[in-house]
Protein backbone atom coordinates (compact mmCIF):
# COMPACT_ATOMS: atom_id res chain seq x y z
CA UNK A 1 0.00 0.00 0.00
CA UNK A 2 1.06 3.63 -1.14
CA UNK A 3 1.05 6.28 1.80
CA UNK A 4 -0.50 9.84 0.54
CA UNK A 5 1.87 12.73 1.29
CA UNK A 6 1.49 13.69 4.52
CA UNK A 7 1.07 16.94 6.13
CA UNK A 8 2.98 17.76 9.33
CA UNK A 9 -0.30 19.09 11.94
CA UNK A 10 0.03 20.99 15.12
CA UNK A 11 -1.43 18.87 17.68
CA UNK A 12 -0.76 17.81 21.11
CA UNK A 13 -1.58 13.78 20.36
CA UNK A 14 -1.00 13.34 16.09
CA UNK A 15 2.30 14.13 14.05
CA UNK A 16 0.89 13.99 10.49
CA UNK A 17 -2.28 13.19 8.61
CA UNK A 18 -2.65 12.70 4.91
CA UNK A 19 -4.97 11.32 2.21
CA UNK A 20 -5.65 9.39 -0.31
CA UNK A 21 -8.10 11.43 -2.68
CA UNK A 22 -8.31 7.94 -5.08
CA UNK A 23 -9.29 5.53 -2.46
CA UNK A 24 -10.72 8.31 0.33
CA UNK A 25 -8.39 6.99 3.10
CA UNK A 26 -7.16 9.24 5.67
CA UNK A 27 -3.80 8.27 6.97
CA UNK A 28 -2.84 9.58 10.56
CA UNK A 29 0.63 9.08 12.03
CA UNK A 30 0.54 9.82 15.90
CA UNK A 31 3.48 11.27 18.20
CA UNK A 32 3.57 7.83 19.60
CA UNK A 33 4.64 6.43 16.27
CA UNK A 34 1.45 4.55 15.26
CA UNK A 35 0.25 4.96 12.06
CA UNK A 36 -3.92 4.57 11.42
CA UNK A 37 -5.64 4.50 8.29
CA UNK A 38 -9.44 5.34 8.08
CA UNK A 39 -10.78 4.37 5.35
CA UNK A 40 -14.03 6.06 3.04
CA UNK A 41 -13.54 9.12 4.07
CA UNK A 42 -14.59 12.16 2.50
CA UNK A 43 -12.41 14.77 1.02
CA UNK A 44 -14.93 17.16 3.19
CA UNK A 45 -14.19 15.51 6.53
CA UNK A 46 -10.06 15.61 5.65
CA UNK A 47 -10.28 19.34 4.47
CA UNK A 48 -12.45 19.81 7.93
CA UNK A 49 -9.44 18.06 9.71
CA UNK A 50 -6.94 20.02 8.35
CA UNK A 51 -8.64 23.41 9.14
CA UNK A 52 -10.07 22.67 12.53
CA UNK A 53 -8.85 24.57 15.42
CA UNK A 54 -7.75 21.12 17.31
CA UNK A 55 -6.82 18.49 14.70
CA UNK A 56 -7.05 15.60 17.68
CA UNK A 57 -10.67 17.02 18.64
CA UNK A 58 -12.33 16.66 15.16
CA UNK A 59 -10.46 13.30 14.70
CA UNK A 60 -12.52 12.20 17.92
CA UNK A 61 -15.64 13.82 17.01
CA UNK A 62 -15.99 13.50 13.50
CA UNK A 63 -13.66 10.48 12.22
CA UNK A 64 -13.34 8.26 14.92
CA UNK A 65 -16.64 5.91 15.35
CA UNK A 66 -17.31 7.33 11.73
CA UNK A 67 -15.29 5.45 9.90
CA UNK A 68 -14.03 1.72 9.49
CA UNK A 69 -9.88 2.34 10.33
CA UNK A 70 -6.44 -0.65 10.34
CA UNK A 71 -3.71 0.28 12.46
CA UNK A 72 -0.90 -0.37 9.77
CA UNK A 73 2.31 0.26 11.72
Amino acid sequence: MSSPEMIDVSSSNIARVGYADEIQELHVRFLNGSLYVYKNVSRGDFDGLLNAPSVGAYLNRNIKGSYSYERIE
